[in-house]
């Protein structure tokens, strides 16, 4: 059953650690547990993604704690919108293999890493999220850091538990908030940015699974407002069997709209418009980007090609009773990545 939505509580791995039911839900209905995976540890794969958007000061701050098993990598994107330019930079250790100790759940619990470079939290009690994070050595010393609080968090979010077909213990399970306020400040290179939450807003890429080795995914997310009313989609394929489920969705005050498969029109060079389309033509878009954060590594055992471009884009969207959202120079990324390892 295509866009099969899973309705009931229950573990997310059954005793042989497949995927107890394939498709999305409004929130983790499904239980997920370290415990149950039937995998080697080196290859399990946990991570919390925030980027924070900030339409006041044109830029996205973009924070990652994640725990591959035989690595560990915790980055800080910070891209200038205004001027096209952009700063990555990660700490690695190896073999963390679960020490990273990332929560089960993205309802409740604290994300935390810390070294002699940086020390990055992302706390949330329940309530609200607290994200704090302290890097003096990034860009050459140029220095961040954040101290930002994500509030009016929406009722419903995109949440997907996919399988591959050629390993029947791997999956992906997955949620997308989108729309959270963003309060606080971001202070970088001798200049603090003050975010406004009736403008700047955040969305939360909360991610565990065991993957395939080798793959290919096409990922596209906008957090804001029209009108006064919060307004998002996260919009996705390529990863995994997505036979039972995609994860396309539009949010719109709160409430998930689901819809069918996406295609991303990309240009060879990333930076020219792309056409973004539905196949059931309730969502149709172009996109204009301004900056390709792109990174390669080919190690031909390790690869991963990532293009994450920022730009704008202007489109409309159907929601479930057929109401049509019109979006202008909507803020947002959409992303083709490659990764084997």
């Amino acid at each position: 059953m295509r866009n099969h939505e899973v309705t009931q509580k229950h573990n997310l791995l059954d005793s042989n650690g497949r995927l107890t039911e394939p498709g999305w839900s409004k929130s983790l209905i499904q239980a997920y547990s370290r415990e149950q995976i039937k995998k080697r540890k080196t290859r399990i794969k946990e991570w919390d993604y925030y980027y924070i958007m900030s339409n006041s000061n044109d830029f996205c701050l973009c924070l990652t704690i994640s725990d591959l098993g035989y690595l560990g990598m915790y980055s800080v994107s910070f891209v200038d919108l205004k001027n096209a330019v952009e700063h990555t930079q990660s700490v690695l250790t190896a073999f963390p293999l679960g020490k990273t100790n990332l929560p089960s759940s993205s309802v409740i619990g604290n994300s935390c890493f810390k070294n002699k470079s940086l020390d990055m939290q992302f706390l949330n009690d329940g309530k609200s999220r607290h994200i704090v994070m302290n890097y003096p050595v990034f860009n050459s010393k140029q220095g961040i850091s954040c101290d930002i609080v994500l509030t009016d968090e929406p009722k419903e979010s995109m949440v997907i538990a996919t399988p591959w077909r050629e390993d029947e213990k791997a999956f992906y399970y997955n949620q997308k908030i989108n729309c959270l306020r963003a309060h606080g400040t971001v202070k970088y290179n001798g200049k603090t940015y003050t975010l406004n939450p009736d403008t700047d807003f955040a969305g939360l890429d909360w991610g565990r699974g065991v993957w395939t080795r080798d793959n290919y995914w096409y990922w596209g997310s906008g957090s804001g407002q029209i009108d006064g009313v919060p307004f998002g989609f996260n919009l996705g394929y390529g990863f995994g069997d997505t036979t039972a489920a995609s994860e396309n969705v539009i949010f719109y005050d709160g409430k998930a709209h689901k819809f069918d498969d996406i295609v991303f029109n990309i240009s060879d060079n990333y930076v020219d418009y792309w056409t973004i389309k539905s196949s059931d033509g309730r969502f149709e878009a172009e996109f204009y980007p301004i900056i390709d954060r792109s990174a390669l590594i080919d190690l031909k055992v390790i690869v991963t090609d990532q293009h994450q471009v920022f730009g704008r884009m202007n489109g409309t969207a159907v929601l479930d009773d057929g109401t049509k959202i019109e979006f202008k120079d909507f803020l947002c990324f959409a992303e083709k990545v490659h990764n084997k390892y």
